[in-house]
């Protein structure tokens, strides 16, 4: 038995026998869905990522404050490097999904609600996760990993400078920060946001740009996206400062999976997911340079 299994076997919480199964899908967890005689629960199992700036004391602040604010799953039990989490029998949305016809109507409150209900249930210390640093720190282990990727790296951390310039003012709000579709749940009644790895104070416009980028949003999706958020008109400044946001989002995921190569165990292709996201940034990138 793997030692996963021996830690989830283990626990005190569970009524009776249990069964337990992997959760496809985790690309920063190891992730089981585990049955007893009474319900179904999600188990992540995973310690600190530096590297990635992950830290589960805050991931387990944040899901705690999350649930309370009415988004997330309750937390059953906590210890180091291990979450149990309430089951929500749903449907896991895709790109196409959150594309479709209306669901941005039913996207765009939850992502706000995040953003302002969920600091006031927050306890303990909170992160910032601010993406040019994380960028420009994501720079150095690449560089201290002698990675392939190093002959990029002056000219993208260049284009980092230029897109912090840019990308200012900055309002600051509690952020999820990893605005992927597999993140929301839908119940058939409401959308629950799920997986808080990534969460800390941010700009708005990072989950926003992550949303659209992360999603495939065409760009009159992302004026929806926009006007929906801020329930106004999107003037020109806004979406200039929105879009050097979006390639700062598509530029940490990419060197998020440059950095994964690197580190990562999980049985994951994430050269594939580099090059994919790669592809994403230099358009978005191409785009922006002509706005």
């Amino acid at each position: 038995m793997s030692d996963a299994m021996n830690r989830i076997n283990a626990l005190p919480i569970w009524t009776g026998g249990i069964s337990a199964e992997p959760l496809d899908g985790g690309i920063t967890n190891v992730n089981y869905l585990v049955t007893d005689e009474q319900a179904k629960y999600v188990v992540r199992l995973g310690a600190d990522i530096t590297e990635h700036h992950v830290m589960r004391f805050n991931e387990l602040a944040a899901s705690r404050a999350a649930h309370t604010a009415g988004l997330s799953p309750a937390v059953i039990h906590a210890e180091t490097g291990l979450t149990v989490i309430e089951f929500i029998q749903s449907h896991t949305l895709t790109e196409a999904d959150v594309r479709s016809l209306g669901m941005l109507e039913r996207i765009v409150p939850l992502v706000r609600k995040c953003h302002v209900e969920l600091p006031k249930h927050l306890r303990g210390p909170a992160l910032i996760f601010w993406v040019f640093h994380v960028i420009r720190d994501y720079a150095a282990t690449l560089r201290m990993g002698n990675s392939p990727y190093n002959p990029q790296l002056p000219e993208l951390l260049d284009i980092n400078e230029k897109l912090e310039a840019t990308a200012g003012p900055f309002d600051i709000v509690f952020g999820h920060n990893d605005l992927l579709a597999a993140n929301f749940l839908d119940d058939g009644r409401r959308l629950w946001l799920i997986d808080w790895d990534y969460a800390g104070f941010n700009s708005p416009l990072f989950d926003l740009g992550g949303l659209a980028s992360n999603n495939g949003l065409d760009e009159a999706q992302e004026t929806h996206l926009l006007e929906l958020y801020f329930d106004a008109p999107v003037t020109d400044d806004l979406l200039h400062r929105y879009s050097a946001m979006k390639c700062a989002s598509l530029l940490r995921e990419t060197m998020w999976s440059m950095v994964s190569e690197q580190t990562s165990n999980l049985d994951v292709d994430f050269a594939a997911y580099t090059a994919e996201n790669s592809g994403r940034f230099w358009r978005a990138y191409d785009t922006f340079k002509q706005s």
